[in-house]
């Protein structure tokens, strides 16, 4: 694996702080990934989050994380969704640069997941989701009720914020092909549980080939 490098990647209001993992020799995917809600203290850098783009070097996926706008070195103030769908979009045409010709995973956890999932549901270039703890019950996820693109949920059985139940509920409402993950004992942060998370990204995604959209 390779170490992780720090570099900022072109945003819609200035440079957006990210951080990018490499496998050992060339990736068969690249994800990126959007992060927990700006406003409660989420960054590239939430542990949960950590560990599921870390999950991605070992099974030969590239992995982007970075920071939406007003986080960290980030530029610009948080815009309550779209101001950060735009960042990710703007995430996705940098892997595309970056890595053309292998797909394009889009994943995330919590606000991230919302972000991530509803951009790449509609943008071309992806051909898979990832959601972490998605908050199904607090952001519109319509989208994904007619999306075709393999969808992956990992959710934490014991999620005080958004429960598991209100999760099997959106997900008996997904197209196949999906699968969900949950996390015994596992709260909203996946407290104590992180580095399970990893463990449930790779289990998931490991044998996955998603072709070129």
């Amino acid at each position: 694996m390779t170490p992780e490098f720090l570099r900022e990647i072109p945003g819609p209001m200035g440079p957006l702080e990210a951080l990018l993992d490499l496998p050992d020799g060339e990736p068969r995917a690249v994800a990126v990934f959007g992060h927990p809600h700006p406003l409660h203290g989420g960054t590239m850098h939430t542990k949960a989050l950590y560990q599921a783009a870390k999950a991605m070097p070992r099974i030969g996926v590239a992995a982007l994380r970075f920071n939406f706008r007003g986080v960290g070195r980030s530029a610009g103030t948080f815009d309550s969704g779209q101001g950060e769908k735009d960042d990710f979009t703007a995430a996705i045409g940098f892997v595309a640069d970056r890595f053309p010709g292998i797909p394009i995973w889009a994943a995330g956890m919590s606000f991230g997941s919302w972000v991530a999932m509803t951009v790449g549901a509609e943008d071309p270039r992806v051909s898979l989701l990832l959601g972490i703890a998605p908050p199904v019950d607090r952001y519109e996820f319509d989208v994904l009720r007619t999306c075709t693109l393999p969808k992956f949920i990992v959710h934490g059985e014991d999620d005080e914020l958004i429960s598991i139940k209100d999760v099997r509920k959106f997900y008996g409402e997904l197209p196949e092909p999906k699968e969900l993950i949950t996390i015994e004992d596992a709260n909203h942060l996946f407290e104590m549980k992180t580095s399970l998370v990893g463990d449930a990204v790779e289990g998931l995604l490991a044998d996955v080939d998603t072709p070129l959209e």
